[in-house]
């Protein structure tokens, strides 16, 4: 079931991003660097920079969003990886409105999808999600994504079959003359899995910046330029349960500076 499971997604993230790179189908798209300095992060070395490239784009069939950090952990190396590492995320989604060419939408919802989601870094932790996504009309927010996935782990550690429910979102708050942007996401994984190796946890990291568009603030250009900061709480973080003698849950915010090109 796992080879399937896992060539649907690789087979979707190709569709999806080889057709989108076509002039004709690619509707739009945003690329942005974020560089980001913070402390008292858990497991990994408590004090970090990261740099992340962010592309987001949409295209004739669906929507796609990749991700890529590059972390470095300032005084201390990590046990694991050293004084630096990465990790990415590349998530396609097919739009069934857009293929079938006819309006889904219902309620709140305007679209339904088939979201996927291809987690990768530096040592064991690829993983594999696939599952039903809906774009969402909800009053006031630039956009609303909720996402449903099933995730399945490369290699024999657990998390497989777990349910994952991720929320993303944008809102646009005017500010003198200027904006705050709020935007985000949740990752909330619902289920336990055990196997020989150990137990991977119920696990919810919430992950909202709050940015200034300061670009538009020195007429420089709206959308461009932003500062601002990025909380991050992870509770039971990779699927560690917190416990007294190895706390896992992550409460901390990190300065932020985001340019958009």
């Amino acid at each position: 079931m796992k080879p399937l499971f896992k060539g649907l997604v690789l087979a979707g993230s190709l569709l999806a991003g080889g057709q989108a790179v076509a002039g004709d189908l690619l509707q739009w798209q945003n690329n942005s660097l974020t560089y980001l300095w913070g402390k008292s992060f858990t497991i990994n070395p408590q004090i970090q920079q990261t740099v992340t490239f962010e592309h987001a784009d949409a295209w004739k069939y669906g929507d796609n969003f990749f991700f890529l950090d590059r972390l470095f952990y300032n005084g201390k190396e990590d046990g694991n990886v050293g004084p630096n590492t990465y990790y990415g995320e590349f998530s396609p989604r097919l739009s069934f409105g857009k293929i079938l060419d006819k309006d889904l939408s219902f309620g709140p919802i305007k679209d339904v999808l088939l979201a996927m989601t291809y987690e990768f870094g530096e040592g064991d932790n690829e993983s594999y999600l696939v599952g039903p996504g809906f774009d969402l009309n909800i009053p006031g927010f630039d956009y609303f994504q909720l996402n449903f996935y099933q995730r399945q782990t490369e290699g024999n550690r657990p998390g497989d079959g777990v349910w994952q429910i991720t929320p993303v979102w944008s809102y646009t708050l005017p500010v003198g003359n200027s904006n705050i942007l709020i935007d985000g996401f949740m990752d909330w994984v619902v289920d336990n899995d055990k196997n020989a190796r150990g137990t991977y946890h119920a696990n919810l990291h919430f992950n909202p910046q709050v940015k200034y568009d300061l670009g538009k603030a020195l007429h420089w250009g709206d959308k461009q330029l932003y500062v601002g900061f990025e909380y991050d709480y992870w509770k039971n973080k990779y699927g560690i349960e917190d416990s007294g003698a190895f706390k896992t849950t992550q409460d901390t915010a990190s300065f932020l500076v985001k340019y958009h090109f």
